[in-house]
């Protein structure tokens, strides 16, 4: 298999035309602020249905569904943790998120996949932190080399730069 194209980029997520985005979501599903609400109101109310149909997620874990009326083939609904101070398993339970969506994803024959900055909002993972987790969680996943792209999406300029210093970009 070959290497996939992993990059940064700032833009908001839900106009991202890849088979799949990734949701930072609640347990619930049912839609929320930040990405979670964005993702919801920009694919409209079949979406809110079929996660209702899904019956919620686990932290670490992830579910998939239609795209409906975004760009996306599919959203990718992933629970990440809050921040608690780093020594709650926040680590490894946001590593889980990235490594679950991308089995995911490659269990669908999915090529593309675009990540938010998961955890980072209302939840407080530090971004600095969750880059790392992202970045690494994704190199050591046995499903990105099916991928053909997998987009880190940052929706402020200051988080892009972030993960382009990870990344070794410009």
């Amino acid at each position: 298999m070959a290497t996939p194209t992993i990059s940064a980029l700032q833009a908001d997520i839900t106009t991202l035309a890849v088979d799949a985005i990734v949701n930072a979501a609640n347990s619930s599903l049912l839609g929320g602020g930040g990405v979670d609400g964005a993702i919801h109101r920009k694919a409209g109310p079949e979406l809110v249905h079929a996660c209702r149909l899904l019956g919620g997620c686990d932290i670490g874990d992830a579910k998939i569904t239609p795209g409906f009326r975004l760009p996306a083939k599919f959203v990718i609904h992933t629970v990440g943790p809050v921040w608690r101070g780093g020594r709650h398993r926040e680590p490894i339970l946001l590593a889980m998120c990235y490594s679950r969506s991308l089995q995911i994803a490659a269990d669908c024959g999915l090529r593309s996949i675009a990540f938010p900055c998961i955890s980072t909002g209302i939840y407080g993972y530090p971004i600095e932190l969750a880059a790392q987790v992202a970045i690494d969680a994704v190199d050591a996943s046995p499903h990105a080399p099916s991928m053909d792209e997998i987009v880190f999406c940052c929706y402020s300029r200051a988080d892009l730069d972030i993960y382009l210093q990870l990344l070794g970009g410009p």
